[in-house]
């Protein structure tokens, strides 16, 4: 089976609620629709969406790999690891890009084969809880009747997003966990808002609130400084913009161990094939992985959940980006109860584009 066509588009998207992180406000994005055609009628469909701030990858650096995609991958075979590795290789300043194509390329493999994705690589897990992120707020009320909302919707993990004013965070989240009592979970994102000494402050002053994890502290360039915590507080520690390959995996799962959890974005690092070696490093140390995304189609949340579901090491899901979504591109791709996510038994991804 061999590639005949490879058409990619460009769809602007607003947010349902714009939202606030330590760095930027998010209000509308875009998505990158890649659809690969074979000469045996089966078309594998991928979506990315670019993070300038956090890989430098923009919308035309995308658009310009898609369109050499669009020529070179005609009349290469359908196959995860020659073909995969050719997209790898061939843009490699177009993570975004390089995870649509290799999403579309993984949603044919496993249409053709008449299984979903996750059962050709191989399960581990059936359903997993996702998180739901609240932005950073302008008052704690606000974080509050945003986790009131998201708890009556059934999710029973929150994510909230800090780094503006340590002395505003402790403040709200204290009040959070009285208002949602001891047993939903939350697991905080700075964004890379705080220093060492910051974060030593917040471990501290946390610790009565059972925070679950906290996600990228400090600067990406600053990974040494948690050398300063202990083995346990280090455990307690994610790394999101610090992670986007696996050579980034080996540094950060040591010896010594600088985290205790890697997050894997399939648009950080290029798709599911090298999320997958990612995840390989996590489960040959002991790392323990979450996944998340940027704000996204179903078509690439879904990509995600198929490689969640099969890594042993996965311990943690925050794939809400599609929730976001004033309107979205494709159908399908996941079912979500009561903030529990689980794939579709359709072939592939489950995804339809609209």
């Amino acid at each position: 089976m061999k590639i005949t066509k490879v058409t990619h588009q460009l769809i602007d998207m607003e947010l349902a609620r714009p939202y606030t992180i330590a760095f930027n406000t998010i209000s509308a994005v875009s998505n990158h629709v890649v659809e690969i055609h074979t000469d045996a009628g089966v078309v594998g469909l991928g979506t990315g969406s670019t993070a300038p701030l956090i890989t430098g990858e923009t919308d035309d650096t995308a658009m310009a790999a898609l369109a050499e995609a669009a020529t070179d991958l005609v009349g290469l075979s359908i196959d995860l690891t020659e073909t995969g590795s050719r997209i790898q290789t061939a843009y490699p300043d177009a993570p975004a890009a390089r995870a649509a194509l290799d999403i579309a390329l993984h949603d044919a493999v496993a249409k053709a084969a008449g299984i979903p994705l996750v059962d050709l690589l191989g399960r581990s897990h059936t359903s997993l809880p996702t998180s739901v992120t609240i932005g950073i707020k302008e008052s704690a009320e606000e974080v509050l009747a945003e986790a009131d909302e998201y708890m009556g919707r059934g999710f029973r993990s929150l994510k909230v997003k800090l780094g503006k004013s340590i002395d505003d965070d402790l403040d709200r989240l204290e009040q959070l966990r009285s208002r949602i009592g001891p047993d939903p979970t939350i697991r905080v994102d700075p964004n890379q808002g705080y220093s060492i000494d910051d974060l030593a402050r917040f471990l501290v002053e946390t610790e009565p609130l059972d925070i679950e994890f906290v996600e990228q502290p400090l600067p990406d360039d600053r990974d040494e400084d948690l050398l300063r915590l202990g083995d346990d507080d280090r455990r307690l520690i994610a790394a999101d913009e610090s992670l986007h390959s696996p050579s980034d995996a080996h540094r950060l799962a040591g010896p010594p161990a600088l985290v205790g959890i890697f997050n894997i974005k399939l648009m950080k690092c290029g798709g599911i094939g090298p999320a997958l070696d990612i995840a390989d490093v996590a489960d040959a140390t002991g790392t323990d992985l979450m996944w998340g995304c940027m704000d996204e189609s179903v078509v690439s949340i879904a990509a995600a959940l198929h490689a969640a579901l099969a890594s042993p090491a996965t311990r943690y899901l925050d794939l809400d980006g599609s929730l976001d979504l004033a309107r979205d591109v494709a159908s399908g791709g996941f079912a979500l109860i009561d903030g529990m996510l689980s794939t579709l038994p359709e072939p592939g991804l489950g995804a339809t584009l609209l």
